[in-house]
C-alpha cells in the first residue's frame, strides 16, 4: 500500500494502541478513529513493507452502536494522538478497554479472565479530568501536542482532557522552540506551568548510544536533570491524598486523573492485609503515597521500605511522612536497591513506568519470598508480560481490577494482587 491510498474495510476487534483490525487484500491494516464491526473508507497513514499498515477512518460507511461525535478536535485523521476513543460512548470505550486487556492477559500470561474496565470519575466523564499536562514548543514557539506517531507538533490546545483553567492563555504565548511545558493544577486549585530546555543535540555517531542509554533509562524510570524555567505559579504543588498533604516540584510525578492517588492508595492499603509489626516494600515509590498507607497498617513496630530514583519526590516524601520515622525513602533505581535490600517483606507493592517492572525487578522481588504482591500498570502488554513473570515464580493472580484512568484514550490502569 502506499501513503494516502483509501479503501472500504470492515473493521474487526479493537487492538491494543486505539485502533479496529481490519483487512484489505490479504493485509492486515491498524485503523484508528474507527469501530468494531464499522464499514469506514480508510486512508492508509504508513506502511513499511511488513505484516500491517496503518490508516485512518476518514468516512463512516456504516456507523456502529455507540458511535457519539468524536470530542476531541485535535486527534482526528491526521491529528495528534492524545484521543483515541472520542467518537464512542464513555460505556463503549471501557468495552473496549477490557476486550484489550483480557486479550493480553490471554495471549501473553495464559491467563484467561473476564475483565470489567471500570469508571474512575463519573460514568459519562470524557474531559476535564487531567491535572498534568506535557506540551511542547514548536519552531514559532507556539505550545501544542505531538502529532500521532510524530515529532511534529500540532499547535492546538483543544483536547478536552485537561481539567478547567490548565491550558487558559497558553495558545496565545510564545515559549522557546524545541522545550516542552509542564502544567500542573494542584489540588488547591493552583496552576504551575514550567518551561523545560529543549534537550542538547547529540551529534550523529552518538544517537544510537544515546538512544541505548535512553531506553535503559525508561525501564529504570530515571528522570534526567533539564535546565527549566517558571512561567506560571510557584513550582511548588501542594497535593492532598485524605488528610496528607504533599509539597513537591511541579515537574515531579504524580498521577494525572484526578481521583487516581486516592483510588490506588485505597485499594493497596485493603489488598496488603497488612498487621500491626509487619515490613512492606513500596517500589517506585514517588512521593511515597502508597508508602503513607502501608505505614498506617503496620505501626510503629513495622517497617515500610520505600526506594524511588528521582530525589525531588523523594524529598517531598521524606518531608510528609516525617511523622511516620518507621518508613525509609531511599533514592536508588530499583534494580540497584536490590543489592542490599531490607529483611524480608510481608507484602511488595511496585507501581512501575508503563515499560513494567520486567525479569529483572520480579526475579529478586519474588525471590525475597513476600506473601501478596500489589501490582499496578498502565500499558496492558508490559502488565500481562509482567503477571506471567509472577506465575512462573509461583504467585496466582487472585484479585484484579482494571480502572478507566484515561477516559477518551486507549489506556487503562490495572491493578493486580498476586498471592504466593
Amino acid at each position: 500500500m502506499s501513503v494516502g491510498d483509501e479503501f472500504e474495510v470492515r473493521l474487526g476487534a479493537p487492538g491494543h494502541g486505539g485502533f479496529c483490525v481490519g483487512r484489505h487484500e490479504g493485509r492486515v491494516v491498524f485503523v484508528r478513529h474507527g469501530l468494531p464491526g464499522e464499514l469506514v473508507r480508510a486512508r492508509v497513514t504508513e506502511d513499511r513493507g511488513g505484516s500491517f499498515a496503518r490508516a485512518d477512518a476518514v468516512e463512516i460507511v456504516e456507523a456502529a452502536a455507540g458511535r457519539v461525535p468524536a470530542g476531541c478536535p485535535v486527534s482526528g485523521p491526521g491529528g495528534a494522538g492524545c484521543c483515541d476513543y472520542t467518537h464512542a460512548a464513555p460505556a463503549l470505550q471501557r468495552q473496549l478497554k477490557a476486550s484489550v486487556v483480557a486479550e493480553q492477559l490471554r495471549r501473553i500470561a495464559r491467563i484467561e479472565r473476564e475483565i470489567t474496565v471500570e469508571p474512575l470519575g463519573p460514568p459519562d466523564e470524557t474531559g476535564g479530568w487531567r491535572t498534568r499536562v506535557r506540551l511542547v514548543v514548536d519552531d514559532a514557539g507556539r505550545a501544542g501536542v505531538h502529532g500521532y506517531r510524530s515529532s511534529a507538533v500540532v499547535p492546538d490546545l483543544r483536547c478536552p482532557q485537561p481539567v478547567a483553567g490548565a491550558v487558559d492563555s497558553l495558545e496565545q504565548e510564545r515559549f522557546t522552540p524545541g522545550a516542552d511545558l509542564v502544567v500542573a493544577v494542584d489540588s488547591t486549585g493552583n496552576r504551575h506551568v514550567v518551561e523545560l530546555a529543549p534537550p542538547a543535540p547529540v551529534p550523529r555517531r552518538r544517537r544510537a548510544e544515546q538512544s541505548r542509554r535512553d531506553a535503559a533509562a525508561r525501564r529504570s524510570a530515571v528522570h534526567a536533570p533539564r535546565a527549566s524555567r517558571l512561567l506560571h505559579g510557584d513550582g511548588t504543588a501542594v497535593q492532598l491524598v485524605g488528610e496528607r498533604r504533599w509539597e513537591l516540584p511541579a515537574t515531579a510525578f504524580w498521577q494525572a486523573h484526578r481521583d487516581a492517588p486516592g483510588f490506588y492508595s485505597d485499594r493497596v492499603a485493603e489488598w496488603s492485609g497488612l498487621e500491626p509489626g509487619q515490613r512492606a516494600w513500596d517500589l517506585y515509590s514517588g512521593a511515597g503515597v502508597f508508602a503513607a498507607r502501608l505505614a498506617e497498617r503496620v505501626g510503629e513496630g513495622g517497617a515500610v521500605h520505600a526506594v524511588e530514583s528521582a530525589s525531588g519526590a523523594v524529598t517531598a516524601g521524606q518531608a510528609a511522612l516525617a511523622d511516620l520515622p518507621w518508613v525509609d525513602l531511599e533514592v536508588l533505581r530499583v534494580e540497584q536497591w536490590f543489592a542490599a535490600r531490607p529483611p524480608r517483606p510481608d507484602v511488595v507493592v511496585l507501581d512501575p513506568p508503563r515499560t513494567g517492572a520486567g525479569r529483572d525487578v520480579i526475579a529478586p522481588l519474588t525471590a525475597a519470598g513476600p506473601a501478596r504482591i500489589v501490582h499496578i500498570g498502565c500499558d496492558p502488554a508490559a502488565f500481562a508480560r509482567d503477571l506471567g513473570l509472577y506465575r512462573e515464580a509461583g504467585y496466582e493472580l487472585t484479585e484484579l481490577r482494571a480502572v478507566d484512568a484515561f477516559p477518551g484514550t486507549h489506556h487503562v490502569e490495572c491493578l493486580a494482587l498476586l498471592e504466593r
